[in-house]
């Protein structure tokens, strides 16, 4: 397969990273999403450097990644800010409406093989848990995504701010401070509070939206990147941060190691979380000029229908081996393996679907007349 000249590979290498990456890093823990705290220090290392290694590439990966497509296709296509918002709702809600009555009922399967049915019947004849589930995305671990990017899309207009001002990207660490410090307040004095998960999804919109000007200030780089012959040095100082938090990220996982319990008061690992997301997109484009290999533009598609399918094949391999004592490090390995396997065979077969592939972004959506079949590879935020 050959690849336009024009084609942005780095950007597609970028999106599919961050769909698989999303595999690893929910598959590395155990059936309640802890650091197997039943394991001694040395089993639980396995799955935690691996939880290392790919938490490099967070759901603000995709984020970024998505404003960035979103705010190069503008200026390819300059639409007003209500169209805009129109198109991207029709794109994000509407899967994300019918993925989330999928994992309501699909919940059940893994509830009732290990015993909490009941409390999944409750939610589901709850209004209040139904009003979380469409507007918090909580129906699922990874669903939130959805209605984050939605809401951050609403801003859009600041971050075209930061296309012509990339110095403004720097603000990320101003967001993600008032988010730390936020948080602490919140869970601190809230957290039993009616209506603080909202608040909390409030303020975290309000924070990212840092990333959403860092992703401004990398189209308006980019864009540029001809006339900037010193783009390529940033390089070096880019991966020495990256090996300063890798450092910290080291740290905090023997902490979680000896420990058995996430280390949520370890400030430094949050900085580290946080921050290497940016660095890993800015080092894929600053070396955009090199040859990428074909198949990463073949795969990048997937990317979108991964992120949201591979739930399935994690709680399905959950329920399949409960009652099997594995190694942790044997247990991460075969739980993402069967994950990714699955997932992409899964996805595969959806996009060759009409009447479901726009369920992952691939194709029309059944109703809407203005849909496109299938959306440029090259703009859609998918």
């Amino acid at each position: 397969m050959t690849v336009p000249s024009d084609r942005m590979v780095w950007l597609d290498a970028l999106r599919l990273i961050a769909g698989i990456s999303m595999v690893g890093l929910h598959g590395s823990t155990d059936a309640n999403g802890q650091p197997f705290p039943d394991a001694s220090p040395p089993e639980r290392l396995g799955p935690l450097v691996f939880r290392m290694i790919i938490y490099t590439a967070r759901t603000e990966l995709f984020l970024i990644i998505s404003i960035f497509l979103l705010l190069m296709a503008l200026e390819r296509r300059p639409r007003g800010y209500f169209e805009t918002l129109k198109e991207q709702a029709r794109r994000l809600l509407i899967p994300f409406a019918f993925w989330t009555v999928f994992y309501a009922l699909y919940s059940l399967i893994k509830a009732y093989s290990y015993g909490y049915q009941d409390a999944i019947f409750n939610d589901l004849q709850s209004v209040s848990a139904w009003l979380g589930y469409f507007v918090l995305g909580d129906v699922k671990y990874h669903m939130h995504f959805i209605q984050t990017l939605f809401a951050l899309l609403l801003f859009y207009p600041l971050f075209l701010v930061a296309v012509k001002y990339p110095f403004l990207g720097l603000l990320v660490l101003i967001c993600l401070a008032t988010k730390r410090e936020a948080d602490v307040y919140l869970w601190s004095n809230l957290q039993n509070k009616n209506g603080f998960d909202y608040i909390l999804r409030f303020v975290k919109v309000l924070t990212y939206c840092g990333y959403g000007l860092i992703a401004g200030a990398f189209w308006g780089i980019y864009k540029k990147r001809d006339t900037f012959t010193y783009l390529n040095d940033w390089f070096v100082l880019i991966c020495y941060l990256a090996v300063l938090l890798l450092g910290i990220k080291i740290i905090y996982t023997h902490n979680v190691a000896i420990t058995g319990e996430w280390q949520h008061n370890f400030t430094p690992a949050f900085w580290a979380d946080f921050v290497m997301p940016a660095l890993l997109f800015a080092a894929l484009m600053l070396n955009a000029h090199r040859t990428w290999p074909p198949i990463i533009s073949s795969l990048a598609p997937y990317s979108f229908g991964i992120y949201l399918c591979h739930p399935i094949f994690l709680d399905l391999f959950e329920s399949l081996i409960r009652n099997v004592q594995l190694l942790p490090s044997l247990y991460v390995c075969a739980k993402v393996c069967f994950a990714l396997f699955f997932t992409f065979l899964l996805v595969f077969c959806i996009k060759r679907t009409p009447f479901l592939a726009w369920t992952i972004g691939l194709g029309k959506i059944p109703f809407f007349e203005g849909a496109t079949k299938r959306h440029d590879p090259k703009t859609s935020i998918h």
